[in-house]
C-alpha cells in the first residue's frame, strides 16, 4: 500500500479482510506509518531513505509485490508502484492525481518487460444503495475488522466555517487527514 493517509489505511484493513497474507505500507511520513502498523501493517517502509528499493527486495526476496495499490494519485508514487510490483502482478491506482500523469519511456518499459496488470478503483458502483460494498463496510465496522481511528481527522470546523475549512486546501499539502464539518 502505497500512501497511509486514510484511503490507504483502509485500503490496508481490506486487504487484511479479504485475505492478504501480509501488507507492507509505504510513505514519506513516519508517523502515517506508525499509524498503518497500529492498523495492521506487517513492515512499513519510509520512501524517503535512500536505496528504499533494497528493503523491498528483501522483503519480496527480490520478486517485487504482488499487488501494489497507490493511494496518493502522486505521479512519484505511482513511478513507485512500477518500481516495486512483480512481473505479471498488479498495480491499482486508487488516488486522485492533482496533475497529469505522463509515463517516462522508462516506466512504459516497466510496464512492457514486468507485464502487470495496471487498473483503477473507484467508489462502489452497487445499486440499489446501500448496496453490498456499503454493507459489507457497516459489517466489518460492527465487527471490529474495519477500525477507524482519530488521526485519520486532521481538523473538524463548524458548518458555519465551511469557507475557513475549504482554504485549508489552498496549501493541501500541510494536510494531513480529513477534514470534518459538523453541525453544532
Amino acid at each position: 500500500i502505497i500512501g497511509c493517509g486514510t484511503i490507504g489505511i483502509f485500503t490496508l484493513q481490506w486487504a487484511k479482510i479479504l485475505g492478504a497474507r501480509s501488507i507492507t505500507a509505504l510513505d514519506v511520513d513516519d508517523s502515517r506509518l506508525e499509524l498503518a502498523s497500529k492498523m495492521g501493517a506487517d513492515k512499513t517502509i519510509n520512501t524517503r531513505l535512500s536505496r528504499y528499493e533494497d528493503k523491498v527486495i528483501e522483503i519480496t526476496n527480490g520478486r517485487g509485490f504482488g499487488f501494489v495499490f497507490d493511494a496518493t494519485g502522486n505521479v512519484d508514487a505511482i513511478s513507485c508502484a512500477f518500481d516495486i510490483v512483480a512481473n505479471k502482478a498488479v498495480v491499482c491506482c486508487i488516488g486522485t492525481p492533482s496533475s497529469d500523469v505522463r509515463l517516462s519511456v522508462s516506466e512504459w518499459e516497466k510496464l512492457n518487460r514486468k507485464e502487470f496488470i495496471l487498473t483503477g478503483s473507484w467508489m462502489g458502483y452497487s445499486f440499489p444503495f446501500p448496496g453490498k460494498e456499503w454493507s459489507l463496510t457497516a459489517q466489518f465496522f460492527a465487527n471490529g475488522q474495519l477500525k477507524f481511528d482519530p488521526a485519520f481527522i486532521y481538523k473538524i470546523y463548524p458548518m458555519n466555517k465551511v469557507r475557513e475549512a475549504f482554504n485549508e486546501f489552498k496549501n493541501s499539502s500541510n494536510v494531513h487527514g480529513k477534514i470534518m464539518l459538523v453541525n453544532e
